[in-house]
């Protein structure tokens, strides 16, 4: 089979219709290894091996309405990105300890082909899960760290006059560390409005504008950038348009007293190994894409953006990029959960780190202590699901 198709026709193939090289399959048949896992995958059916951490649940079934060879090749499919997904957190779980809703999200978002802003105090992992995740995947890594005399053209690149082949002088394109399949901003809010629009377009358009002529960006293209919430001096607070662009806000918490003796007692974070490679992740996230969702759970995921605009204190609200990045997310969760289909229960579970950053609070309601999640959680208890 040299293709694996949707409900409507459209290939599952690579990422954004490019051909991926060294591939004749979408996916390997039955009883194979995925390439990059190690394990081969069951026979549709049966279940696929979890780590301890996980509950042991069938690989997920098609929607019904497809032929049997079509449902049977996308039940499979469904379970390689599972199993995908499963084996991401196991190994993500095993260098960075106390962190395993921050990491299931974070999982989320790269299989969602999104991006992510971690918010924590210092020391409390945000770097070395970047590197982890890089690590991981097999992808190339890059890292940013952002100071206030950070220049665009540190971030994108930027052309050098250099010796030619005969002897004269020519501009040469030194493309920068955006053009890595993984790039990681720390500390992106010490860096100036002008350096921080620089990663606008890249993040939106997965390509960068460089003296007129635009550049593609890599295939894979994940970006995580952290910020520090204890600083306040010296600081670029990241305007509306560039929070918009990362497809999760995560809260990167204290490690309790348990995990805080276990981090102390190993010394030193055990060393990550690939399971994956990239093509493996974008074949991951072009099947991810194709996971349906009812007309009553996608409405509920409009109603909460729509609400978002009236709730009292909302200065102004999350918008139609929400709404994406929230169905996106669900449908990841949902095979990662090992259904099918969407639910709204993965709307309800992702809405707080997908909307937090998107919603914009009137001053009366921060001098109340209200905060945007604050507002989500309660816009999860008030708006019902329609049936």
């Amino acid at each position: 089979m040299s293709d694996v198709r949707t409900h409507n026709g459209a290939a599952y193939g690579p990422h954004r219709g490019q051909a991926q090289p060294g591939h004749g399959q979408a996916y390997p048949p039955h009883g194979q290894a995925q390439p990059g896992y190690g394990q081969a995958q069951p026979p549709h059916g049966q279940a696929h091996p979890q780590p301890s951490h996980h509950h042991p649940q069938a690989a997920p079934h098609a929607p019904a309405g497809r032929g049997p060879g079509e449902a049977a090749v996308l039940a499979h499919a469904y379970g390689v990105v599972r199993s995908m997904g499963d084996a991401l957190m196991g190994a993500l779980g095993q260098v960075i300890l106390g962190q395993d809703e921050v990491l299931r999200c974070v999982v989320i978002a790269l299989l969602a082909d999104g991006h992510v802003l971690l918010e924590g105090a210092p020391g409390v992992g945000k770097t070395q899960i970047a590197r982890t995740v890089a690590t991981l995947v097999g992808g190339r890594f890059a890292r940013v760290q952002c100071t206030p005399d950070l220049m665009p053209s540190d971030v994108v690149g930027t052309s050098l006059v250099v010796d030619g082949a005969g002897g004269g002088k020519e501009l040469s394109y030194r493309p920068g560390p955006i053009f890595a399949n993984f790039v990681l901003a720390d500390e992106i809010n010490r860096a100036t409005p002008k350096t921080q629009s620089a990663m606008l377009e890249a993040m939106a358009e997965r390509t960068v504008t460089v003296e007129g002529q635009p550049r593609p960006l890599p295939s894979p293209f994940f970006v995580m950038a952290t910020e520090n919430p204890i600083e306040s001096e010296g600081v670029f607070p990241l305007p509306e348009a560039q929070l918009d662009r990362f497809l999760m806000k995560l809260l990167v918490p204290m490690p309790d007293l348990e995990t805080l003796a276990r981090i102390g007692a190993r010394g030193e974070a055990p060393a990550a190994s690939p399971i994956a490679t990239p093509e493996d992740l974008l074949r991951a996230q072009a099947v991810a894409r194709t996971v349906p969702a009812a007309p009553h759970v996608e409405r509920y995921a409009a109603r909460l953006v729509v609400e978002t605009h009236k709730a009292p204190g909302a200065r102004y609200g999350a918008g139609p990029r929400a709404v994406q990045a929230l169905m996106a997310a669900s449908r990841v969760r949902a095979l990662l959960a090992g259904r099918a289909a969407v639910a709204a229960d993965d709307v309800r579970a992702l809405a707080p780190h997908v909307l937090r950053h998107r919603i914009g609070l009137r001053f009366e309601a921060e001098a109340q202590g209200l905060d945007a999640e604050g507002l989500v959680r309660k816009l999860l208890e008030t708006v019902p699901v329609e049936s």
